[in-house]
C-alpha cells in the first residue's frame, strides 16, 4: 500500500481507499455481514481512508460503517457530506446532516465533511450559510476539516478559488474514457495544496464492463465505443479494464486518495494489489492521454 499527505490537511492517508456507495447497495444487493467483513480486510489491507455519505443508502452505507469500526475508529481518516441534494443547503439543515452522520457512524468527529453535489446548490446559498454550519462544527470539534464535491469541473475551480476548501471530490472525470479532470482542476489543486479524491475511476462500472442500472443508454453507448479505442490496454488483468483502469488513477501524483467501489471482500484484494507504485506505462499514458482529449463522456448538470 502506498501512502500520502492530503493536501493541506496534512492527514497521512493511503492512495487507495474504500468507497462507501456500494456497501448499501447502490451497486446491487450488498450483505450486511459481508460489508462488516469486508471493512476489516481493508483495514488489515492499509487502506486507510473512507469515503461515505448520507445519500448512499438513506443512511445505511453510514450506519454499516460506523458499526465495522467500533474498536478500530482511529485507524482511518473519515469522510463524509452534507446534506442531501434533495434538500436546501441552508445552515439548519447542514448543521443538522452533519449531527445525524456522526450519530449513524458513532463517532464524535469526522477528518473531512465534503459538501455533496453543489451543482444542485447555488454558489451564494453554500457560501453564505452551508459554510459558516461548517465553521461552526468545526469549532465544535465535530469536522476537521471540510471539502467540496462535484463532477462539474468549471464549478469546481469556482470553490477552490475561494480559499475555503481543503479538499475536492470529483468523479467520472480522470479515468481512462474521460481525464477532463487533468487539464485545469487536478493542476489548480495542486498550486493550491488542495487535497484531490476521485472518485468511479471505472466509470460507475463501465470500464468492469457492468455499468450501473441507472446509467443512460446513450452513455453506455458512447462508453463502448471509447473502450474499443483502448482495447491496447486489455492484455493485463485477464483483458479487462480494471487493472489499467486503476493504474490510470493511482499513478497520478496529484490524485491523493483514488476510491475503490466493493460489493465483496476479493474486490478489495484485486484493487489492493494495483497500489503498489506502478501507473500505466508511459507510452501507454500518452497514447490515452490523445484520445478524447477534453471530450467528457458523462454531461454536465445545469446550475
Amino acid at each position: 500500500m502506498e501512502y500520502t499527505t492530503l493536501g493541506r490537511t496534512g492527514l497521512k492517508v493511503s492512495r487507495l481507499g474504500l468507497g462507501g456507495a456500494p456497501l448499501a447497495g447502490g451497486f446491487g444487493q450488498t450483505d450486511p455481514g459481508e460489508v462488516q467483513r469486508m471493512i476489516h480486510e481493508a483495514l488489515d489491507a492499509g487502506i486507510t481512508f473512507i469515503d461515505t455519505a448520507p445519500l448512499y443508502g438513506k443512511g445505511e452505507s453510514e450506519k454499516r460503517i460506523g458499526e465495522a469500526l467500533v474498536g478500530r475508529r482511529d485507524r482511518v481518516v473519515l469522510a463524509t457530506k452534507a446534506a442531501t441534494s434533495d434538500r436546501i443547503y441552508d445552515y439548519e439543515t447542514v448543521y443538522q446532516s452533519v449531527e445525524d452522520s456522526l450519530r449513524r457512524l458513532q463517532t464524535d468527529w469526522v477528518d473531512v465533511l465534503q459538501l455533496h453535489d453543489v451543482e444542485t446548490q447555488s454558489f451564494d446559498r453554500v457560501m453564505n450559510e452551508a459554510v459558516p454550519a461548517l465553521d461552526r462544527l468545526r469549532r465544535e470539534g465535530k469536522v476537521r476539516h471540510i471539502g467540496v464535491s462535484t463532477r462539474k469541473l468549471s464549478l469546481l475551480e469556482r470553490y477552490m478559488h475561494t480559499g475555503v476548501f481543503d479538499t475536492i471530490q470529483f468523479y467520472v472525470r480522470y479515468m481512462l474514457i474521460d481525464h477532463t479532470a487533468k487539464d485545469a482542476v487536478i493542476p489548480l489543486a495542486e498550486r493550491l495544496n488542495i487535497g484531490v479524491i476521485n472518485g468511479s475511476v471505472l466509470g460507475m462500472g463501465l470500464l468492469a464492463d457492468s455499468p450501473a442500472s441507472f446509467m443512460q443508454k446513450d452513455i453506455v453507448i458512447q462508453a463502448q465505443e471509447r473502450m474499443e479505442r483502448i482495447a491496447f490496454l486489455r492484455r493485463t488483468s485477464n483483458g479487462g479494464l480494471i487493472e489499467p483502469g486503476m493504474r490510470f488513477s493511482l499513478g497520478h501524483p496529484g490524485i491523493a486518495v483514488t476510491l475503490t467501489g466493493a460489493e465483496n471482500s476479493e474486490v478489495i484484494r484485486r484493487n489492493v494489489q494495483f497500489c503498489d507504485g506502478r501507473g500505466l506505462a508511459p507510452e501507454e499514458q500518452e497514447a490515452v492521454y490523445k484520445l478524447f482529449d477534453r471530450e467528457a463522456l458523462f454531461p454536465d448538470r445545469p446550475d
